[in-house]
């Protein structure tokens, strides 16, 4: 089975199109029989996938024996067939390219989860794919896969050992007033039952996961790790922390807290339009705005671990417990494809505003730094996590050195301008433009002109 356009040959050695992932394995040679099991297992469990024989870790081509390969189609079926519960049937053929044989195991998301090796058990037999990982499922999981069968994700689970008077109905009152809607209802067990706040189970009713995080009056009493750990660290590595603060409370205290610590730590400039004076940060807002949204709408509230958001003078990197929500490709993040883990908390930060269009956060994150000009942010997906990197501006009290070359510059020429500043320390546009208003502002240089044509002159009376 050949398609046009599954691989490239940018080299002399063709490569096989796409990167290893949660969807996609390469192996060189055909793996040892509880490999391909557990591989099996992982794909049915999560997303499915497909593993890719005759392929190395670098996607270079380089097949098998032809063969080998068609021997192996004959007891690949039958071998994860036998030996998972419920029954997986892989689709195993081979596929030529240039001339090289490949053998390909596809396995579909399976419908009754969790799938687990027979011979194993559930307990020890259940895998998942977690980033480029297969790993042995824990109990956690195993659960988690048991809902995904059911229809149910965690935040909509009842929190047996809260009632009712653990929620706010304060702040569940403010929610239903600003509601995009507008329309004013009466506050009752039917509305909250509505929006999975409360859920009824043997004649009670039980705050949700979702309720409890949203509206209640102490979260971190019943989710202990449910926070968010903002920390901000001298130079750009080791853990010399300048700050940290744990930001405890509902899902929005969170997110407001997190969002201003950020922004009171990015370098701002001013500039003056007309009689005003208007201020702009280092890198966009709203990309803070977007990153922090999305990891406390997608993470995994359900492994016991917080949010942790890391400052450092070149970058920001905000980490979110569990793995894509669905087979995300984080090298097309910008397609628009979502897909939603916390159903109840995301319908009501709907509701409020938090978030508009699904799908539509790294569309606005990756178009802000492009009209920056900076570096694009980088989203990795590990081992049960997310991490998303967001480059800044450099620190001015790290220009010091930039400003010496600026200065040297007047040696071969009586003036420069902002691209000439771009091109020889290679930065963005807009950092060069801090460090010249910063200079100018000090008196070290004279600004002539404006827009584009704007050059910049040597103070003579400046003492350096």
């Amino acid at each position: 089975m050949l398609y046009l356009g599954q691989f490239s040959s940018r080299t002399s050695i063709m490569k096989y199109t796409g990167h290893e992932s949660s969807k996609l394995e390469f192996k060189e040679t055909i793996p040892k029989s509880p490999q391909i099991i557990k591989t099996a297992i992982a794909f049915s469990n999560m997303n499915g996938g497909k593993l890719v024989i005759g392929v190395n870790d670098h996607g270079d081509i380089l097949g098998i024996p032809e063969l080998e390969a068609h021997q192996a189609m004959e007891w690949i079926e039958k071998l994860v067939f036998d030996a998972s519960v419920p029954p997986i049937l892989p689709l195993v053929y081979q596929q030529w390219i240039d001339n090289k044989v490949l053998l390909i195991m596809e396995v579909s998301a399976g419908s009754n989860r969790p799938y687990y090796q027979k011979s194993l058990g559930l307990d020890k037999g259940t895998f998942v794919r977690l980033g480029r990982s297969t790993m042995q499922a824990n109990a956690d999981l195993i659960e988690e896969l048991k809902w995904q069968a059911r229809g149910i994700t965690y935040d909509q689970l009842p929190m047996y050992h809260a009632n009712i008077e653990h929620l706010d109905h304060s702040k569940i009152q403010e929610f239903i007033k600003r509601r995009r809607n507008g329309v004013k209802v009466l506050l009752n067990d039917e509305l909250l039952r509505s929006y999975e706040i409360l859920t009824k189970e043997h004649h009670s009713l039980y705050p949700t996961v979702a309720g409890t995080l949203l509206f209640g009056k102490n979260p971190q009493q019943f989710l202990t790790e449910a926070y968010v750990l903002c920390t901000h660290f001298s130079g750009i590595e080791g853990r010399e922390a300048i700050s940290s603060r744990a930001m405890n409370g509902t899902l929005f205290e969170q997110y407001d807290a997190a969002y201003d610590f950020i922004i009171e730590r990015l370098n701002k400039s001013f500039h003056i339009v007309g009689k005003k004076r208007e201020e702009k940060l280092e890198m966009p807002a709203v990309a803070v705005r977007e990153v922090l949204m999305n990891a406390i709408l997608h993470r995994n509230y359900h492994i016991s671990s917080p949010i942790k958001v890391a400052i450092y003078n070149d970058r920001i990197e905000i980490f979110s417990p569990g793995s894509f929500p669905g087979p995300v490709d984080p090298e097309n993040l910008e397609s628009g494809i979502t897909y939603v883990r916390n159903h109840a908390i995301a319908k009501i930060l709907w509701e409020c505003a938090y978030i508009e269009k699904m799908g539509s956060g790294f569309i606005t994150l990756f178009k802000s730094y492009r009209k920056y000009g900076l570096q694009p942010p980088k989203i990795f997906e590990g081992t049960n996590f997310v991490k998303a990197i967001l480059p800044r501006e450099k620190a001015i009290i790290s220009h010091e050195k930039d400003e010496e070359v600026i200065l040297s510059l007047f040696h071969v020429g009586s003036e420069i301008s902002r691209s000439d500043i771009v091109e020889r320390l290679q930065i963005p546009k807009t950092t060069a433009g801090r460090l010249l208003n910063k200079m100018t502002d000090e008196g070290k240089l004279l600004r002539q002109g404006k827009g584009r044509g704007t050059t910049y002159r040597l103070n003579a009376s400046f003492n350096r």
